[in-house]
Order: C-alpha cells, then sequence, then structure tokens
C-alpha cells in the first residue's frame, strides 16, 4: 500500500480546483492520484500537515476521480483511504465528493 502526504509530497499550500487557476491544484493533484492507481491497488491519502483546503480542491481531487471516469464510486471508495487526524472534516468532505459525485460523458 502506497501512502502518499499531501503536504510531504505536494504542496503544503493546496490551492484551487483546476491547474488553469493557478498552482497546486486539486486537478493536478487528481492526476497524481491516477498515475499512483496505476502501480497501487490501494492508496493512503493523509491530508494533515496543509495550510487547509478548499471545498473545491477536494472535490476536484476526490469526487474528480469519479467524474473523469478514472475509478467508479465503489472503486474509488474501496481503493483510496483518505485519513486527517488534524481535521477530520477534510476527511469527511472528500468522502462526500466520490460519494455524490457522478460520471461526465466527455
Amino acid at each position: 500500500m502506497r501512502i502518499i502526504s499531501v503536504a510531504k509530497d505536494f504542496s503544503r499550500a493546496p490551492g484551487p480546483r483546476y491547474i488553469r487557476q493557478g498552482d497546486w491544484s486539486g486537478e493536478k493533484f487528481r492526476k497524481l492520484l491516477v498515475k499512483e492507481l496505476q502501480q497501487h491497488d490501494v492508496i493512503t491519502v493523509n491530508l494533515d500537515g496543509t495550510r487547509g483546503y478548499g471545498s473545491s480542491f477536494l472535490d476536484e481531487a476526490f469526487g474528480g476521480l469519479v467524474r473523469s471516469r478514472a475509478l467508479s464510486k465503489a472503486e474509488a471508495l474501496r481503493r483510496v483511504q483518505i485519513v486527517s487526524d488534524e481535521d477530520p472534516t477534510y476527511r469527511d468532505e472528500a468522502i462526500a465528493s466520490i460519494k455524490i459525485a457522478e460520471p461526465i460523458d466527455s
């Protein structure tokens, strides 16, 4: 199992939803997750150690896995374990984003 620390492996200051909106976006993090999921069945994402998260970052990073058709809801909930001891509401929001996401036809 692979453990990804957002603060250590990505950025201590996660940014906006999309790459075009600025650095360290949820879209960029989602792409990192997809790459890791190609190599590992289960990954754990540790949300601790950052300066905080915008809801758009969490929605794009986690709900975007379903919308982009990288994973089904069931796969995302099984394969992406999300932890946050510092602020469990971030974990809850990320999981909720997966649960409400619907695949988008492209």
